[in-house]
């Protein structure tokens, strides 16, 4: 049985909405389980991660190398485990994620040259599961919204107030980057990808739900 599951997806994929469907199917079938979004916001543990997003090393984000940022989450990840949910995964409970470590290979990869892309995404593995010592995920599900699907989704969000978006949500560039890093770390490490639209036209929030059940149902 899987213990952690990871649901991915760019801002304004729809990942919220997704990971509240998927609650109350645990609930309605009294699966028992533990949400946990990262980065946890509310602890000190994000503070690099606060400084990072709000443009307090440069308002982009090449500013801070793929290195560094990724070392950013990665204590904030490691405060989370140690602190909130550790003893839930170590005594069988189902974790799901809200992000995790493998949002590294989304919006940090990106920022290096692609020919070691390869030589990141086995660092960022070996730094977080091997290294720090948190765990390695059993699922998972990436939400592959098109960006400017999800840039339109994010401003009627913030009722069209752009200077809402921090430095990974206002690049649409940079965003674009992330979506081609997303589906080459998936292919690489066996995520599931689910497309989140058909063409110009976002995909019914249920039709969604359904494929992510369909592939926890094959986990759990």
């Amino acid at each position: 049985m899987a213990k952690l599951i990871i649901i991915e997806g760019l801002d304004g994929s729809g990942k919220s909405t997704q990971i509240s469907l998927l609650e109350d199917y645990f609930k309605s079938r009294s699966i028992g389980y533990k949400k946990i979004k990262l980065p946890d916001y509310d602890s000190p543990s994000s503070t690099l991660v606060k400084m990072y997003l709000g443009g307090g090393f440069g308002n982009n984000p090449s500013d801070v190398n793929a290195y560094a940022a990724g070392a950013f989450y990665a204590v904030d990840r490691f405060a989370s485990y140690k602190r909130n949910w550790q003893k839930d995964y170590e005594n069988g409970t189902l974790i799901l994620a809200d992000r995790y470590a493998t949002s590294n290979s989304i919006y940090q990869m990106e920022k290096i040259d692609k020919e070691k892309w390869d030589e990141y995404l086995e660092w960022s593995a070996d730094f977080e599961y091997n290294k720090i010592g948190i765990p390695k995920p059993d699922l998972v599900i990436f939400l592959d919204m098109p960006v400017e699907i999800s840039q339109r989704l994010m401003t009627s969000r913030y009722n069209g107030d752009e200077k809402k978006k921090d430095v990974h949500e206002a690049d649409i560039q940079y965003l674009n980057k992330c979506r081609e890093s997303a589906l080459y770390a998936a292919k690489k490490q066996g995520w599931k990808v689910i497309p989140c639209s058909d063409g110009e036209i976002p995909l019914d929030i249920d039709v969604i739900h359904n494929k992510i059940v369909e592939y926890i149902k094959e986990e759990i």
